[in-house]
């Protein structure tokens, strides 16, 4: 394996991250490749599976892959890095960036540039499910809903997309009858959402699981009530600070392996993206993937 900080870097840009911001920060970051004289070639990628594609290239020809965009195109970026000793990095340029935020990656320009260059590989876990892999937070239900509406708004900047999806979601929503199986008990729940973390963010800073470690080999699983709309929107506020789950409502437990069904058909979201649908089991890959973090954060 070459030496991440040695090899040259490939930046593989979602050039609609952010709203454009892929491409600005890009620019600042090259500024800076080029002034320190580190090699790196940039390319474009036009969806998903070409963003995976050049990722699987770059490993052959011995350099760093580093995902510029958000949750998605990091998810993207590091499939075919699964389970193999590679590296990859992460140019944090998405309006949420909520991985990046749980290794402690800065997500100004120049900082970030600094973990690219002098960064550690820290290895993380992966969740799985239908052939899917996801880094983040997968959920289903209220979320679901939450996702569409996000992915559907252009005009809104920032994390601020994440609380207007959330609030014009809520209109008209009711709870939904799960069926969820762990370590093979079954048990049948109306909940508005049910998530399963393998970090603790998600929807631009929301701490949707504040105890979900990235490298603990095992996966958060939230649980949010059902509970009238008022109340719900009361407590909406306190998953920023992650004292949602304060509320007998909220359930948390650890687990490696779930299977979720519902009486409904429903789409399971991760790092901001369809992951598949119900049912669907969801595992653990532990230590499955390797990421450059500041040396502070690294665990290698």
């Amino acid at each position: 394996m070459s030496d991440p900080v040695e090899s040259p870097l490939l930046l593989i840009v979602n050039p609609s991250a952010g709203g454009g911001r892929a491409r600005r920060i890009l620019d600042r970051a090259t500024t800076i490749l080029d002034r320190v004289r580190k090699p790196f070639r940039v390319e474009f990628s036009t969806s998903g599976e070409h963003a995976g594609e050049l990722a699987s290239l770059g490993i052959d020809l011995g350099e760093t892959p580093v995902a510029v965009g958000g949750d998605g195109q990091v998810a993207r970026v590091a499939h075919p890095l699964v389970g193999t000793d590679r590296v990859m990095g992460i140019l944090p340029t998405g309006r949420g960036n909520d991985l990046a935020r749980g290794l402690g990656i800065p997500t100004r320009p120049d900082d970030a540039v600094q973990t690219l260059l002098g960064g550690l590989p820290r290895r993380i876990d992966v969740g799985h499910s239908d052939g899917r892999r996801f880094l983040g937070i997968a959920s289903v239900g209220f979320d679901s809903r939450a996702n569409e509406i996000a992915n559907r708004t252009t005009w809104i900047p920032g994390t601020f997309v994440y609380a207007w999806a959330a609030l014009r979601a809520l209109v008209g929503w009711k709870a939904v009858r799960f069926t969820l199986t762990v370590d093979g008990n079954s048990e049948r729940i109306q909940a508005h959402t049910v998530a399963v973390a393998n970090n603790a963010f998600y929807g631009g800073g929301m701490k949707m699981a504040p105890g979900a470690s990235v490298s603990d080999g095992l996966l958060d699983l939230i649980v949010v009530g059902d509970v009238s709309r008022l109340r719900f929107l009361a407590n909406f506020p306190k998953v920023f600070l992650g004292r949602h789950i304060d509320g007998v409502e909220v359930t948390c437990r650890r687990v490696r392996e779930v299977r979720i069904d519902a009486g409904a058909s429903l789409t399971v979201f991760a790092d901001g993206d369809p992951l598949t649908e119900l049912p669907a089991t969801i595992r653990v890959l532990p230590g499955a993937l390797s990421i450059l973090c500041p040396p502070g954060e690294s665990d290698a």
